[in-house]
């Protein structure tokens, strides 16, 4: 991973064999990053991603191998009990360009993985939702 940084924004290069999530908690961790909206593209080869059912309260995740394209990645970074926490979405389109996606669980990058960081000024937690059963922003 390399980066840099342009005011409020950070522009990220990742790179083979690094996986997004745990290279966002890195970035995170060495900037101080408490509240940011992420965007990003690139290649993946190795990508888990589900689907949250609102009446049994559980993910479905589905991992997918093989040449895809990220279409879409987007989320946020933000904080939870004073910890990293990242929620983020995937769409990635395969060799058919079939696209298939969902809350990214986990994703390794093949080619290259180029992510915008926007600092967004303040902090959120979040806390479990007994009611929703995820876990949301409080807003104190």
């Amino acid at each position: 991973m390399d980066y840099r940084k342009f005011g409020n924004h950070i522009l990220v290069r990742l790179d083979p064999g690094e996986e997004i999530l745990a290279q966002l908690k890195v970035l995170a961790r060495r900037e101080d990053i408490r509240l940011a909206a992420v965007q990003g593209l690139g290649a993946v080869n190795d990508f888990t991603v589900g689907v949250f059912h609102t009446d049994s309260k559980v993910y479905d995740s589905r991992r997918f191998q093989g040449a895809y394209e990220i279409v879409s990645l987007t989320g946020t970074v933000d904080r939870m009990a004073e910890e990293f926490y990242a929620h983020l979405h995937l769409s990635a389109a395969g060799a058919d360009n079939q696209v298939v996606g969902g809350h990214l669980n986990r994703a390794v990058i093949s080619a290259t993985g180029e992510l915008v960081l926007t600092r967004i000024a303040g902090e959120l937690d979040r806390e479990k939702s007994p009611e929703v059963g995820l876990n949301l922003w409080a807003f104190r």
